[in-house]
């Protein structure tokens, strides 16, 4: 660390802490069945998340702390918070309301059903713990990003909170279905699929054709879409990155 940069450590750091904060806070809300905030909370999150990268290069602030306060808080605010918001999307499923878990009073397979939540943070850590040490994940990722992994669940709570599409309320609340997402990321975050990074390292399109695709059909769901494009956009990176790999193969 230059002299320079050693003035300056403390500010990725501090941005990781409010990604921790917020992480903290989605899980609250999430327990509490305020699924919108805890949604919002998660999004701040990967926005604090962002940002701490970014001003570590920009004043090439870089240490081992930070490293690993960085995964520490990302399991927090896209491990557990994610959870939470299953655990309770599951709730309404299977019960119809929000409840504290010691009132909650079911047979053997609800509360596997239930506690079936927890295999997102749990794969989420294998994530983590593999990309730190992992030299392979310089230019791509192998898995898909726990982040991704947060925001496709904190979309649907946000669906669920705000959306006013009511056709979609018996998918969002249905237990196969949300069982099949929560093992479906955590295989994804856990495998060795090649995913694109969005870094631009400079902005030709023969280098970022992909990340230019992405970002096109992201505008153009967020257009059409709005509120709904959310889940959609992390399925069209997982999809699109499986077809780049394919084809970078052949």
């Amino acid at each position: 660390m230059s002299r320079i940069s050693s003035y300056f450590f403390w500010v990725p750091n501090t941005i990781t802490a409010m990604n921790l904060v917020c992480g903290s806070m989605a899980v609250f809300f999430g327990i509490d069945g305020e699924l919108g905030w805890a949604s919002v909370f998660i999004l701040a999150a990967a926005l604090f998340d962002f940002m701490d990268g970014f001003s570590a290069r920009l004043l090439k602030a870089y240490s081992n702390i930070g490293k690993e306060l960085d995964s520490l808080a990302d399991l927090v605010s896209f491990g557990l918070a994610p959870a939470t918001i299953v655990f309770t999307l599951m709730e309404y499923t299977l019960f119809g309301k929000n409840q504290p878990i010691q009132d909650i009073d079911t047979g053997y397979a609800n509360w596997v059903t239930l506690l079936s939540a927890l295999v997102i943070p749990v794969a989420g850590a294998f994530r983590l713990a593999k990309f730190n040490t992992d030299d392979r994940q310089t230019e791509q990722f192998l898995g898909m990003p726990i982040p991704a992994n947060a925001l496709f669940f904190a979309s649907l709570g946000l669906i669920f909170e705000l959306g006013t599409n009511q056709a979609l309320a018996p998918v969002i609340l249905n237990k196969y279905v949300l069982l099949a997402s929560v093992f479906i990321c955590s295989f994804l975050m856990v495998s060795e699929i090649p995913m694109f990074s969005l870094k631009f390292k400079n902005l030709k399109l023969k280098d970022n054709a992909v990340r230019f695709l992405f970002l096109a059909v992201v505008f153009v769901l967020t257009a059409t879409l709005r509120l709904y494009a959310f889940p959609l956009i992390i399925v069209w990176y997982v999809l699109l990155s499986v077809v780049t790999a394919i084809s970078t193969k052949k």
